[in-house]
């Protein structure tokens, strides 16, 4: 069955090799190759640009960051090359239509998103570059605070703040442009603000359900509802932390995702619930550690009742929908 992932941070791991090991076709150390994507039935991933916090993973030198636009312009290039490589097997999509031309001519789609809004700078000319640059998605923080707003935070009076004004700005402008706005790793203010100015849908990208894992980077089952009234969808990941209901459990199979894709239908409807697995950006094991293992959840979801219809619309049909209704 094919499937859309609305997340992963492989071309992060592939910015740290040598500039001749940044092959996407051939198996690699990593959880998605172009190779794998195809023996999943890959329809589309969304590769993310993920800005590298300046304390903390970047301060270790784990990800050697000069400056923010030019890991942008170097991320982006890893991947344009690799796609351009081997247009035999997949293309760039910027739009619902550019994957449905893809797969007419049996390929699979790239799509590019950004993970942290922290290099718009407050800039609404800066949304506008990155749009002509090919993103098509912006997540408004990560795990700090900036030009947008609060992030996602075990501290109350954090998780309580909301956009800042350019934040809101902003995230009208990227409604405007046709770009998609990304609550996970928000806060729950900020994520009350994007509802109450969104008027096309929205998404949270790899988010779980918090009522089974009580973890802040996941949804409540208040925005599960409020995300579903306005057409978006979250996508599941599977880091064993968002998963598990004892966080610090290293392990996580096909059938605690399914678990919680029971959950969120069972509180938003079928039309909010889809696929953003995190792969190469989560630590600890899960069963699906790599895209083409994907059809271990197919079996999962109908363990858990899911019909074949139902398990179209999470794999793929609903991120579909949302791109034909928000994304131009």
């Amino acid at each position: 069955m094919k499937y859309i992932d609305m997340h992963c941070d492989t071309v992060m791991l592939l910015y740290r090799k040598a500039a001749d090991n940044r092959n996407m076709y051939e198996q690699n150390d990593l959880m998605i190759d172009f190779r794998r994507m195809q023996a999943g039935d890959a329809l589309a991933q969304w590769f993310a640009v993920f800005l590298p916090p300046e304390k903390g993973i970047a301060a270790r030198n784990i990800y050697p960051v000069g400056d923010d636009e030019k890991y942008i312009a170097a991320t982006r290039k890893i991947i344009m090359d690799n796609v351009a490589a081997h247009d035999d097997v997949i293309r760039m999509a910027c739009t619902a239509e550019d994957i449905e031309h893809n797969l007419a001519d049996g390929r699979m789609s790239a799509v590019l998103t950004m993970e942290d809004g922290r290099a718009v700078l407050g800039k609404l000319e800066n949304i506008r570059r990155f749009y002509d640059m090919g993103f098509r998605a912006c997540s408004l923080t990560w795990n700090a605070h900036n030009c947008f707003g609060a992030p996602n935070s075990s501290d109350p009076e954090i998780m309580n703040e909301g956009l800042t004004e350019f934040g809101k700005d902003g995230v009208r402008y990227m409604q405007e442009l046709g770009m998609l706005v990304d609550v996970s790793h928000l806060s729950d203010g900020g994520f009350r603000d994007v509802a109450d100015i969104c008027i096309k849908p929205f998404v949270a990208t790899h988010s779980n359900a918090r009522a089974l894992c009580p973890h802040q980077r996941n949804l409540t089952d208040e925005q599960i509802r409020i995300l579903a009234d306005a057409g978006g969808v979250t996508g599941m990941n599977f880091y064993p932390s968002f998963l598990n209901a004892d966080m610090s459990a290293g392990y996580a199979d096909a059938a605690v995702i399914a678990k919680h894709a029971r959950h969120i239908v069972n509180t938003g409807g079928i039309a909010v619930c889809g696929i953003g697995t995190d792969f190469d950006g989560f630590e600890g094991k899960n069963e699906i550690m790599s895209s083409d293992r994907m059809p271990l959840l197919i079996d999962a979801l109908k363990a858990e009742h899911f019909t074949e219809d139902e398990i179209e619309k999470i794999f793929w049909k609903n991120v579909l929908r949302v791109m034909r209704d928000a994304i131009k």
